[in-house]
């Protein structure tokens, strides 16, 4: 990710190559969006952190096989394994009202209902039943509280926890 400050600037994770597709230079990807269709809109990704032109990208059963300029051969393919396939934030489409990313929220400051400081938020996972946020809170201690409406509120540039949540 981009160090600055400005959450625009981030890069955001659509994949994750999980090893070469034959002996051509195409990658597997794991995807962590439903389909290819978020990585076949960007031509210019980041593999690795380097700049990369998508030349191909096909469904693959579970996962993707996509085929990176620069990358003409298996070992140049197996040498990208455990590489993140990345997207410049700010090229991601608009948002609709109540809409985020994940990426967006993670630290974000978590305060109580008067605005005391509970801590930070260090990631968002899914499960499969809703969004949860792992909070970081003073002293070290982590805890996971669902992301919904009461529990936890997107409060401007905050996260407002109701503390009865946290573990």
């Amino acid at each position: 990710m981009a160090q600055s400050g400005d959450r625009s600037e981030r890069r955001i994770a659509l994949a994750a190559v999980a090893g070469a597709q034959g002996v051509k230079g195409e990658v597997r990807l794991k995807l962590f969006s439903d389909s290819i269709d978020s990585l076949s809109a960007h031509k210019k990704l980041y593999v690795g952190g380097a700049e990369r032109r998508l030349v191909s990208v096909r469904d693959g059963g579970k996962t993707a096989v996509a085929r990176f300029e620069g990358i003409a051969d298996r070992s140049a393919a197996e040498a990208l394994r455990g590489s993140l396939v990345e997207v410049d934030r700010s090229t991601l489409p608009p948002l609709e009202e109540g809409e985020y990313y994940h990426v967006d929220l993670i630290g974000l400051e978590a305060v109580d209902a008067n605005g005391n400081r509970i801590g930070t938020v260090t990631a968002v996972e899914n499960y499969g039943a809703g969004d949860l946020l792992e909070i970081e809170m003073e002293g070290g201690k982590t805890s996971l509280i669902p992301f919904k409406p009461g529990t936890a509120d997107l409060d401007r540039d905050r996260i407002r926890i109701d503390p009865e949540f946290l573990a």
